[in-house]
This record gives C-alpha cells, structure tokens and sequence, in this order.
C-alpha cells in the first residue's frame, strides 16, 4: 500500500473512531478466514461495523482523538467493532459468537463513551438488555401506568353518570309526588 494510500485508509479510521460512541478491540486469532466472515456477518447485522487494520495505521488514526488509552493493546491481530450508543449489542455479539467458537474473538479492550471498560466487564455488561429492551421496558411500564390511569379515570366518570342517572331519577319522582298533589 502507498503512503497515500495509508494515510487515506488511517483519516477514515480516525473519523469512524472519533464518531463511534463504543469501540472494541479484539484479538481474533484462531480465527479462520470463514468465521472471521461469519463475525462480520454478525456484526454487520447489528448494525455495527468491524474493521482489521495494520496497529500501524490504527495508532496513526487515534492521533489527536484522546484515545490514547487504546495505544498499549495494539499489539498482535487486532480487530476494532464500531458501535453506536448501546454498548450492550457489540458484548453480546462478540460474547454469543466466542461461546460458539472456541472463545475467540478475545475483547483486549472495550471504550464506552471515552470510558475503559475492561474485558472482564464487558462479559458483565453482555448480561444486561439491550438499550432497545429497556426502552421497550420503559414503554411498557409507562403503558401500563397510562392504562390504570384511564381505568381509574373512566371508573370515576361511570360513577358521575350513576350519580346523575340517580339525582334525576329521584328528582323525577320527586316531581312526580309533587305533581300528584
């Protein structure tokens, strides 16, 4: 590759660095060329992105980015998973794909908003729900919350209209009676 080249390859990189609220780096060694596909595959169906570039390259992308805390785990095969705001779907992925495959790919390093999250934690954080179940959750909650207000609400205006119903019937009888004498 041509130094252009290069240096065209690690500005793309610093961009998607820069723009990517999660970034894992992993360690896919062991890893054959079809499982590395099946990874991508996997990966690309999040919605996420997964790149193999020379550490080289990398660290000259991260200059300027505060991400120097990624600059002692570029050594060896490194892979780097983009992700978005939920950090939750990249673990899973990476966590759900190693226990089918030997457990590989291994995460070096994960960084959730510029925060380190170690590999030990990024297992725990596997465990949670993703962003999209606990907005549904939420939703669900609010939902259901909503539903008992109505329900309350429409018990309150049934209640009213027996009342009315009632206070006009015994007015009705009332005037009935007085009419009579």
């Amino acid at each position: 590759m041509r130094f252009e080249e290069k240096q065209q390859v690690a500005e793309e990189l610093g961009t998607r660095l820069r723009d990517a609220d999660t970034i894992f780096l992993t360690d896919f060694t062991g890893l054959d060329v079809k499982e590395i596909t099946e990874f991508r595959a996997k990966v690309r169906d999040g919605g996420l992105e997964y790149r193999v570039v020379k550490n080289t390259l990398t660290r000259r992308a991260i200059e300027g980015l505060e991400l120097d805390e990624l600059d002692e785990h570029l050594v060896g095969p490194t892979g780097l998973l983009l992700g978005g705001t939920d950090p939750v779907t990249p673990a899973k992925i990476i966590r759900d794909f190693a226990k089918e495959h030997d457990s590989r790919p291994v995460v070096k390093i994960a960084l959730v908003e510029r925060q380190i999250v170690p590999p030990g934690s990024v297992e725990a954080m596997a465990d949670l729900p993703s962003r999209d179940e606990l907005l549904g959750s939420i939703a669900g909650g609010l939902t259901g919350s909503v539903a008992g207000i109505v329900g309350v609400l429409g018990g309150l205006i049934r209640d009213v209209m027996y009342m009315i119903e009632e206070v006009a019937r015994v007015q009705a009888a009332a005037d009935t009676e007085q009419g009579a004498n």
